[in-house]
């Protein structure tokens, strides 16, 4: 069957070296064509905003799976840089669970995420506003599957792919569809979960337009689980070491975080929610808040991931993982 990438077609996969942050996400060092960003603290609407992250992600998306493709895996669902997997935190339920459930993940990445939902028996679509990260996510099936192509349907999530058997079977080759997190191209009620690890809700300016979008999106009952960067985050300096363990910044500043170029265009933006502005966004996006984890650093992971790090992240909080229904 045919395989659809909604909007242009961009030019082969090349790797070369360098970094960048799970799906259209990110903190750390970041990186433009041409002299280096000026970073500054100013407003940024919803079009800028967008416009900004389809353009770094569509940058960086090469460097960021090569730096974080090991981490991540091809088929494993990680909520952020501390390794907390989905096969132990169980915040979309139990795996044996999702076998029949329609699931879309927003800011999908590489789709490593909907791959493993595939295995569970789940069927997902992966979602992304960056057209390289999803050329990524066709370059992995291809090395998985020899190039198997699979059609994309966003007005019937559920039909046209084959769920795996059973949680060790490979996953058959994931839709695809590239849009933009507020604007979700599905039918009222066309899945029964949504996920978004680091995807999206970071880097909007509005924030309750995409809750409201993912609830309208939702059946009745359905639930909505995102990861983001610990609000506690934007007080300290993005370091790894001693020097990010100081705050630099006041916790209640929400002037969005922007690099831009010489002539002043946004080549990336970064909103900041306190606790509670996320609380009341999840509140007026028309959902119930079940519940809000917080999760500590194990000691089995000792890399550094931008400004996350085992010694920052033994004392201050790195992702905050909101748990959320609706009616």
């Amino acid at each position: 069957m045919e395989r659809i990438i909604q909007e242009h077609e961009a030019p082969e996969l090349h790797q070369s070296p360098g970094s960048g942050p799970h799906g259209s996400t990110g903190s750390g060092p970041h990186e433009s064509p041409g002299s280096e960003p000026e970073a500054t603290r100013r407003d940024a609407d919803v079009t800028e905003s967008s416009r900004a992250s389809r353009g770094w992600w569509d940058r960086n998306a090469d460097d960021y799976q090569i730096e974080h493709g090991t981490f991540l895996g091809d088929d494993r669902f990680v909520w952020g840089p501390e390794g907390l997997d989905e096969v132990e935190a169980e915040l979309l339920g139990p795996p044996e669970d999702l076998a029949g459930k329609d699931v879309l993940e927003i800011g999908a990445g590489a789709a490593q995420c909907s791959r493993w939902l595939a295995a569970q028996g789940a069927r997902p679509v992966a979602l992304d506003l960056s057209h390289r990260q999803l050329q990524h996510a066709l370059r992995i099936d291809a090395e998985r599957s020899g190039g198997d192509r699979l059609r994309i349907d966003a007005e019937r999530p559920g039909e046209d792919r084959p769920a795996a058997e059973g949680a060790g079977a490979r996953a058959a080759g994931v839709p695809l569809v590239q849009a933009d997190a507020g604007a979700l191209p599905f039918a009222d009620g066309s899945f029964d979960l949504a996920c978004s690890a680091y995807g999206a809700l970071p880097f909007v300016a509005d924030p309750v337009r995409v809750l409201r979008d993912v609830r309208r999106v939702l059946r009745p009952g359905g639930r909505f689980v995102f990861s983001v960067s610990h609000p506690m985050r934007w007080a300290f300096p993005d370091e790894p070491g001693p020097e990010g363990l100081s705050v630099a910044a006041s916790y209640f500043d929400r002037t969005p975080y922007v690099e831009q170029d010489e002539q002043g265009r946004a080549v990336y933006v970064e909103h900041h929610r306190t606790l509670g502005d996320r609380v009341r966004d999840v509140v007026a996006g028309g959902f119930r808040l079940v519940d809000l984890v917080e999760p500590e650093w194990p000691a089995w992971n000792t890399q550094e991931w931008g400004g996350w790090s085992p010694l920052r992240g033994n004392l201050i909080p790195g992702t905050a993982i909101f748990v959320c229904e609706r009616d």
